[in-house]
């Protein structure tokens, strides 16, 4: 479903990612682990058009994609949810989840997605007219994970979607990226919290300075002994 192939990225002179394969099936959870800085979010950016790769390419359904526009690649079924929530913090609940439907044309079928997610949300419905900003770090999670739904996207980026949430939240927000798997939607994650998102993924990669330095089945990875030292804190 997505390849990317040897793709090289830089900003300026220093190249950040260096020569990362991969490949997404349709169907899977696919997921990114490694440190901080070791190039995951770059790479998220540059399969959804926010960065161009230097080298490499970005193939989406025998497409290359890697010279597309983000709204080009939205079009195309590919949806980012990106590190931070990004929520326009001045626009109510709502109006964020409007703007995911942007490319859609169907208002009818819109309203009705946007009342399904306030559905799987109640946090979201009870606080449809309240501004984004003013919304709790779990909250606004929801509300990103919302907005990036409202393409009806094939494929979804999720950048960090349990960074700086409760326990309890944490373990909602993977209940809910399981959820979306069972419903057909594939997933690309990108997360440091590398317990969890092994145990939700069906594989996954390891990057480390740019580069990919392990990949498997998620579950074999989870149980591995340099993994588990490196990256769950385990010795």
């Amino acid at each position: 479903m997505l390849t990317i192939n040897d793709i090289h990225v830089s900003y300026g002179n220093i190249e950040v990612i260096k020569g990362v394969s991969f490949e997404v099936n349709q169907g899977e959870i696919v997921t990114l682990i490694g440190a901080n800085g070791a190039g995951k979010t770059t790479l998220l950016k540059t399969v959804s058009g926010l960065l161009r790769a230097t080298q490499g390419t970005i193939t989406y359904k025998g497409t290359n994609i890697e010279s597309y526009t983000p709204e080009q690649i939205v079009h195309l079924g590919i949806s980012h949810a990106p590190e931070g929530r990004k929520v326009f913090p001045r626009s109510t609940v709502m109006e964020n989840i409007m703007i995911g439907a942007y490319i859609r044309k169907d208002r009818q079928e819109i309203m009705a997605d946007a009342e399904r997610l306030m559905k799987r949300f109640p946090a979201l419905n009870e606080r449809r007219d309240q501004l984004a900003g003013t919304l709790s770090g779990g909250e606004q999670q929801m509300l990103a994970t919302s907005r990036a739904l409202m393409s009806h996207p094939q494929i979804v980026l999720l950048d960090e979607p349990s960074m700086g949430l409760a326990p309890v939240l944490v373990k909602e927000i993977f209940s809910i990226i399981t959820e979306l798997k069972n419903e057909g939607v594939t997933i690309l994650l990108v997360e440091q919290n590398a317990s969890m998102a092994l145990k939700v993924a069906d594989r996954a990669y390891v990057m480390e300075a740019g580069q990919i330095s392990a990949h498997g089945i998620a579950s074999d990875l989870l149980h591995d002994d340099q993994i588990r030292k490196s990256y769950l804190g385990e010795d």
